[in-house]
């Protein structure tokens, strides 16, 4: 709990990852990768319940071993173009119809495996103390917006309008991105119908650039195991 706040961290974990198959499965520094986020979700004491969404049953099996709760969902919320906001709000649906009285859920990605306690505490904290509907996390984005190009008809345009992309980097409107790392919102007040979670009151914690990464393919698989062994 946080200030009497019960906190329930949900993983979303599908079995039908094209770019790696059984990616929330796949290994990260000798475990599969599905046990990052569970092993960090139960180290932070603010959290009282941990649960895994997921359509298959081999990644069902894995996520119980590794200490979390399961709930099955409809394999309509589990294609490539599903979106997660579906999968929370059929949760969401399912925790209140069995009594649950939590009042702040923290998505915690696999993808994202380097996350901290701390800053999930942060997060929380913030959620209480500020009033928040939601906050995630953010770092410095990797291109600044206004460096990017569009190319029409073979010629190459600044994307933004009016943009000098030769400005030095210290001139340069600051510029953030999304990191997965951590979302934590207030379910009932989740809109029902738009895929964001960032919604109403919202706050942005930001992290380095070099705490995230965003694990896809083999070679952010690679890459990442490589920075466990340094």
């Amino acid at each position: 709990m946080v200030s009497g706040r019960r906190v329930i961290a949900m993983t979303p974990a599908r079995g039908g990852s094209k770019s790696v198959p059984y990616k929330n499965l796949h290994p990260l520094g000798g475990k599969p990768l599905l046990a990052w986020p569970i092993e960090t979700a139960r180290a932070t004491p603010a959290i009282d319940r941990i649960i895994v969404s997921t359509d298959d049953e081999r990644i069902a099996k894995a996520a119980r071993e590794l200490g979390a709760e399961v709930y099955m969902r409809p394999a309509a919320l589990a294609t490539d173009t599903a979106v997660v906001a579906d999968a929370i709000r059929d949760l969401w649906r399912r925790l209140r119809a069995e009594g649950e009285t939590a009042e702040i859920l923290v998505l915690l990605e696999a993808t994202s495996p380097f996350r901290t306690t701390d800053v999930i505490d942060r997060c929380l904290r913030r959620m209480v103390d500020e009033g928040l509907d939601s906050i995630a996390t953010f770092h410095e984005a990797d291109i600044n917006p206004e460096r990017t190009w569009r190319i029409d008809g073979g010629t190459p345009q600044p994307f933004i309008k009016g943009a000098v992309p030769w400005k030095p980097r210290q001139l340069l409107t600051p510029a953030y991105q999304l990191n997965a790392a951590v979302y934590a919102f207030i379910p009932d007040r989740l809109p029902a119908d738009s895929p964001s979670i960032l919604f109403g009151k919202m706050g942005a914690e930001i992290v380095p650039a070099d705490s995230v990464i965003d694990i896809d393919t083999l070679k952010d698989f690679a890459y990442a195991n490589a920075l466990l062994q340094s």
